[in-house]
């Protein structure tokens, strides 16, 4: 299955190993630094599913994760929130945003790669 994947993480760390971890399955992946560069990006794809971090400079992910929803293009489009963070109260609210799935980092590769598949099915 070949996906294209819209990652978006201030960590350029992080980037890569989702780059890294995704490629080798036949995943296309594009990456943006922040919330406002994914929206910029996004703007010139069409992602089967969208990867954001929540902590990030510009434009957090929960503003990203509004932005996106407010885009008839992508409004069902499937996000998942790959992050440090763990606190309940901080999924609910990305949930209510319109998250599709949270991941807390550090990611298993085949975990992270049968989850992509999952929600983009």
């Amino acid at each position: 299955m070949s996906l294209e994947i819209l990652a978006v993480d201030d960590s350029r760390t992080m980037r890569d190993m989702i780059r890294f971890a995704l490629e080798p399955a036949g995943f296309t992946v594009h990456t943006a630094d922040d919330g406002v560069h994914g929206t910029e990006v996004l703007s010139g794809i069409a992602p089967d599913v969208i990867i954001t971090d929540i902590n990030m400079p510009r434009m957090d992910g929960f503003g990203f994760i509004d932005a996106v929803r407010d885009c008839d293009d992508y409004r069902s489009t499937p996000l998942l929130v790959l992050t440090t963070e763990a606190a309940p109260e901080l999924k609910q609210r990305a949930r209510k945003a319109g998250a599709t799935g949270w991941i807390v980092k550090p990611f298993d590769p085949v975990k992270l790669v049968k989850a992509l598949q999952m929600v983009a099915g």
